[in-house]
């Protein structure tokens, strides 16, 4: 960022130098500045002062002073940087413990300053044989009422800071972004932008930059992030600005009228939980009082963006939530209400109206394999089947197939095409768009899609949306199979298995459309977002595939499932942590959402409902009381679980002997009911596995509410056991998507054919050395033991 500095330091010389002056260059003014006596200024020191007089940089540090106190080496990073670039400053917040002035209480209490701080001029020690000292030295230091970081960590840090800009603009630089020497010349026109009135009535109060998304080449998400990111910063921005006149800032080097801004709240809304995004509330509040934002093609600046699947998913849920609570924003209906009809449609498609698509998509999904759920279990599907005019609709088969397409997710791909296609030219654009398709750009979008949905949608329901900090890291690691798992257990893995029952029971029970086009169209794109959900983080993990990484992550599977939780264990180290984390946000919600909550889980009992009609067992009888004895099932398997879980907490030698005799009892009466079902009434193996997917769901759905209603439950003495059934469901499901990865990680080509398809040349070589020299190592160790 000083390079904007030294641009405006040549451009400077250019503008006072004489002819004699210019030919010999920038250079020599330098030289000639450092030999002259101080007393004189030469031409380079004048530069040097306009370049003062027009740009100063300040870094917003709120913990530089903490890391001072405690000889942190990260403060001697930043007064390092101070030294070499004078022109820098930091603000930080101060915390000094200072005595009460009430002297009748004689306490000490935290006193809190906001300081901006620059580098002192270094001193010689006396001793000449010790290095010169740096130290930094106050510049303002301003008492606070208190502690500053009340709201969200970003727009506080930004709003405690902007008191000591000066000037009349001000561009807001986050710490993952990169600027070129190229682009610093080009600040001066852009701040000419100013005096024009863009939409012939008002001049802009927000100039909205272009970025250069450096990170694309790490791996192939990172170029498909870089790719998303670039056209949503490019033809995504162009089309916000004009015509559409609904540009907002998102976080982006977008430089602000300091005067307008100061004036008007300021360029950060930073009130706890609602401005979790707090940069669209910037451009929202600039536009709500009459300013005008733009967007320019002609400067950029760098920006890197997240490598890994995680990271990548910690940002889109921070955005999802983001957009949950602009949606519950007074901003947004405020917009709403004095924009015109078209701009007031463009806004919503381009801000939350995305996230509710989103989700009504997803929902939609829900929704048609519950109706053919329905129909398959009431047996109106068979009814329908035999009228012609169903069974043979063409024009239905074809509106599959068109609208099938678009669903592969070649529709988010459009924008990123025209942009590249008028950026490098369509043939780039296509041949990019076929080689991320071979890199699997559609699985990594449809997993996204889940993302969105499940995070926007709690949201909605419970608010109570949280910073997710993804460290923006320039790295690429395996990640373990349990902190995947508690990554996606929640908004892809248990939502991909219901989708999965949901169509299992459809093609065990189902007879419309078999044999037909019609089935593959309705159920292929299904099956590929069930597919996607489950296995796309091992599928993009480094080393996913790798057998001694399978090995490793099933230890520390295991160790976590089965880990007590309690106050101070992290949910790193315990499922039972985890578990109640999890939790949280149904603490959080009110009644509404906890109705809701109930409502939704009802959805699980009717698997049961229907399903235990349709076991050849009961002779196609449609009594009541086969459901009541289905229940009555679900009672004795939960009394029996009960049961086993207080024995194992009596540590008795006489009971425990009683406790294993009890359960060797349940053993052989199982076995016997067994045995019995299947010699007498005939109990087939459908007949099992279509009873494994109507109690389990139903298990799950009351799982759901009892932790809807966990006070009700924790008053009843009952929530031990529901952690138990927890814990079983969680070992189930972890065991399911556990098995395939490691039965393809037997096969050692497909380990190889991951790295090479999905990361870049330079990772995978190094990927390979690595095992190389860690074979190397093991070999020694056990030749040493030897």
């Amino acid at each position: 960022m000083m390079y904007y500095r030294k641009a405006l330091e040549l451009q400077a010389f250019l503008d006072m130098a004489n002819d004699e002056e210019l030919m010999k260059g920038y250079k020599a003014a330098e030289l000639d500045n450092e030999e002259q006596p101080k007393s004189e200024r030469s031409l380079w020191a004048q530069c040097q002062a306009a370049a003062d007089m027009k740009f100063t940089y300040i870094v917003s540090c709120q913990q530089y002073g903490i890391h001072k106190r405690s000889g942190d080496p990260r403060a001697m990073d930043i007064l390092r940087l101070m030294t070499k670039y004078p022109s820098l400053r930091v603000a930080y917040i101060d915390e000094v413990e200072e005595a009460s002035k009430d002297n009748s209480k004689r306490m000490v209490e935290k006193v809190y300053y906001s300081a901006l701080v620059k580098a002192a001029p270094p001193t010689k020690p006396l001793d000449s044989s010790e290095p010169v000292q740096n130290l930094d030295q106050v510049i303002y230091r301003i008492k606070l009422p208190g502690l500053a970081i009340l709201g969200e960590g970003k727009p506080e840090n930004q709003n405690h800071a902007i008191i000591f800009t000066r000037g009349e603009g001000l561009q807001a630089i986050d710490m993952n972004q990169d600027n070129y020497m190229e682009e610093a010349f080009k600040m001066r026109n852009l701040l000419q932008e100013f005096l024009k009135k863009h939409d012939g009535v008002r001049c802009p109060t927000i100039l909205g930059l272009r970025e250069h998304i450096f990170t694309g080449s790490v791996s192939s998400l990172a170029w498909f992030m870089s790719n998303q990111e670039t056209s949503f910063v490019t033809i995504g921005q162009r089309l916000l600005a004009s015509p559409l006149k609904v540009r907002f800032h998102y976080g982006h080097p977008d430089v602000f009228d300091r005067l307008f801004h100061l004036t008007r709240g300021g360029v950060s809304k930073a009130s706890k939980v609602i401005n979790l995004s707090e940069d669209i509330f910037a451009g929202i509040n600039s536009t709500l009082r009459e300013g005008n934002v733009t967007h320019h093609e002609y400067i950029q600046v760098g920006k890197g963006r997240d490598v890994g699947l995680n990271q990548i998913s910690m940002f889109e849920a921070k955005i999802a939530n983001g957009n949950g609570e602009q949606t519950l924003s007074r901003d947004i209906y405020r917009l709403g209400h004095r924009f015109d009809f078209f701009r007031m449609l463009s806004c919503y498609f381009t801000t939350v109206g995305f996230y509710f698509s989103t989700l009504l998509t997803v929902l939609i999904v829900y929704v048609f394999l519950y109706g053919r759920l329905y129909l398959v279990l009431s047996g109106l599907e068979k009814e329908l089947n035999t009228q012609p005019a169903i069974r043979d609709n063409k024009p239905l088969q074809v509106a599959l197939a068109s609208q099938s397409i678009v669903q592969i997710g070649l529709l988010m791909a459009l924008p990123m095409m025209m942009e590249i296609g008028l950026e490098r030219g369509f043939r780039n654009a296509l041949s990019d768009f076929i080689l991320m398709q071979l890199q699997l750009a559609t699985v990594f979008f449809t997993f996204a899609l889940g993302t969105k949905t499940h995070y926007y949608g709690r949201t909605l329901l419970h608010g109570g949306a949280e910073y997710r900090g993804t460290g923006r890291g320039f790295v690429v690691f395996h990640v373990k199979f349990a902190e995947n798992y508690r990554m996606y257990s929640r908004s892809h893995f248990v939502k991909g298995l219901e989708l999965m029952i949901l169509l299992l029971v459809y093609h065990i029970l189902g007879n419309s459309y078999k044999g037909v086009v019609a089935n593959v169209l309705i159920t292929i794109s299904i099956w590929f977002m069930v597919g996607t959900w489950l296995f796309a983080p091992f599928l993009f993990n480094p080393s996913g595939f790798e057998w001694q990484k399978i090995i490793d992550d099933w230890t520390d599977w295991t160790k976590w499932i089965n880990n007590r939780g309690g106050i101070g264990v992290p949910a790193e180290n315990s499922w039972e942590s985890w578990w109640e984390k999890e939790q949280e946000h149904l603490r959080h919600s009110g009644t509404r959402g906890i109705t809701v909550e109930i409502l939704l889980a009802l959805r699980f009992f009717i698997f049961q409902y229907g399903l235990v009609y349709h076991l050849s067992i009961i002779n196609k009888s449609t009594n009541f009381l086969v459901y009541g004895v289905s229940w009555l099932v679900i009672i004795l398997i939960l009394l029996i679980m009960k049961t086993v879980s207080v024995g194992r907490r009596r540590l008795s030698a006489n009971f425990q002997l009683l406790f294993r005799l009890f359960k060797g009892l349940i053993f052989v009466a199982f076995v016997t009911t067994f045995i019995t079902l299947v010699t007498f009434p005939h109990m087939t193996i459908r007949d099992i596995v279509v009873c494994i997917l109507a109690f389990m769901p139903t298990g799950w759905g009351l799982l759901l509410i009892a932790q809807a209603i966990k006070p009700v439950i924790h008053r009843a003495g009952f929530w031990g056991s529901v952690r138990t059934v927890a814990r079983g469901y969680e070992v189930v499901m972890g065991l399911l998507l556990f098995t395939p990865v490691a039965f393809l990680a037997w096969f050692p080509f497909v380990s190889e054919f991951q790295t090479r398809m999905l990361f870049n040349q330079a990772f995978s070589r190094g990927l390979q050395i690595s095992r190389i020299l860690g074979g190397q190592r093991k070999d020694r160790s056990s030749g040493n033991k030897e």
